[in-house]
């Protein structure tokens, strides 16, 4: 693969960004209003609670994390649906452009993006609400990349769902996040869970990250066994995600769909 070519992904969705405050301002808007958001809640709380427990790191801080995995899905497949919503991948494959170029682009695209809204919740949440992220120490770092690299992989799942579905099925992408979430225990144990929903958890990544997290915080031992398998299982759902996208890709090659994507009376 070539890094130009990569990178000239992610220099183009750079410049539709500079020149647009509606691409901008979803990079830091909505992740700003989830910080202050649960900030207030978790400050309230810890007012009303009768134990001496502080709420802030455990809900402010899975609030944060759990944000910046949609941001990394989102940054995927929001850059793909540029190309969809501008009819433009005839014009990206009739270059000399790789699939294999092109999804490392939108993967690119992702880290810049995501880590925009990353910042931004660091700062608001450390200077406003004094989430400290020592008491994590770094064990906060492999947490970060089992939830980056499953973000990735549902990106890359969801944008191959769009080529082979159509441009309509989009509405099937945003609310992903949203559905896996009760299964991964971002707020709870998942000893709380449904015998059925454990087993769903104990297939998704963020579901170790979120036990670990709270297991560190009420100072119980964690098992980084665990955390090491979600790792392993986030690699695992990298290479079937792009083992599908380039099925799919293949499949609107053969039958003409990518052409059709690009015509005027796309829906």
């Amino acid at each position: 693969m070539r890094l130009k070519h990569m990178a000239a992904i992610l220099l183009r969705q750079y410049y539709l960004m500079r020149g647009s405050v509606a691409r901008l301002l979803p990079l830091f808007a909505w992740v700003a209003v989830d910080i202050l958001l649960w900030g207030f809640i978790t400050r309230y709380l810890n007012e009303i609670a009768a134990a001496n427990f502080n709420f802030v790191p455990v809900l402010l801080g899975a609030v944060l994390m759990w944000d910046f995995f949609t941001r990394v899905m989102q940054g995927v497949t929001t850059s793909f649906l540029e190309d969809v919503w501008s009819r433009n991948f005839l014009n990206l494959f009739a270059t000399p452009l790789t699939m294999p170029e092109y999804v490392s682009g939108l993967v690119l695209t992702s880290i810049a993006t995501s880590l925009v809204g990353l910042i931004v919740m660091i700062v608001l949440a450390s200077s406003l609400f004094g989430l400290s992220y020592l008491s994590f120490g770094l064990i906060l770092i492999p947490f970060l990349l089992v939830l980056f690299l499953f973000g990735i992989a549902l990106g890359i799942a969801g944008a191959a769902m769009v080529l082979r579905l159509g441009p309509a099925s989009e509405w099937f992408i945003w609310p992903i996040p949203a559905m896996i979430s009760p299964f991964v225990g971002v707020f709870y144990p998942l000893a709380t869970l449904p015998h059925w929903m454990q087993y769903v958890a104990y297939a998704l990544p963020p579901s170790y990250v979120f036990e670990g997290m709270r297991a560190i915080l009420s100072g119980q031992p964690f098992a980084t066994h665990l955390l090491l398998w979600g790792i392993v299982l986030a690699g695992v759902y990298i290479v079937l995600a792009g083992w599908f996208f380039l099925r799919v890709y293949r499949y609107a090659v053969r039958t003409g769909l990518l052409a059709r994507y690009s015509a005027e009376t796309t829906a």
